[in-house]
């Protein structure tokens, strides 16, 4: 017979405190991401030309493109962010759900703009690329 776990009034408490403070982090990301969408959406633009992992023939609609899916990530809930991460949420053992939120952006979405010739490189490598850029603006 099956063993039910119920945890104890103290192991509540400590999931409790675990859950709230993810949360927390969650919403002070999002409120960083409000104040600094404009030049980290160029900044993750510029480094994914750069690094030759996207081909385009105007950087401004790709910049244009990243800045609009980081005002609707803003918007978003928690269930938009895991539709939209989950093809890819392995991607990575820790992931951090902006970078995996944009990566998924850019490999299922801006694949298919007018602006986009082709994308190179691997799921890992865009990752790797936006994640980098995000470090930089959002703690």
């Amino acid at each position: 017979m099956a063993r039910v776990f119920r945890p104890s009034n103290r192991e509540a408490k400590i999931l409790s405190r675990i859950e709230s403070s993810k949360e927390r982090a969650h919403q002070l990301a999002i409120e960083q991401i409000r104040n600094v969408f404009e030049p980290l959406s160029n900044a993750i633009a510029m480094k994914l030309i750069e690094n030759q992992l996207l081909v385009t023939t105007s950087k401004e609609d790709i910049e244009e493109q990243i800045a609009g899916s980081l005002q609707k990530l803003t918007r978003a809930d928690d269930f938009d962010i895991d539709y939209q991460t989950a093809p890819i949420r392995n991607v990575v053992p820790r992931p951090n759900f902006i970078s995996l939120y944009l990566t998924a952006f850019v490999v299922e979405q801006l694949i298919n703009h007018r602006s986009v010739e082709d994308i190179y490189g691997s799921d890992e490598e865009i990752y790797n690329c936006i994640n980098r850029q995000v470090a930089k603006f959002v703690l």
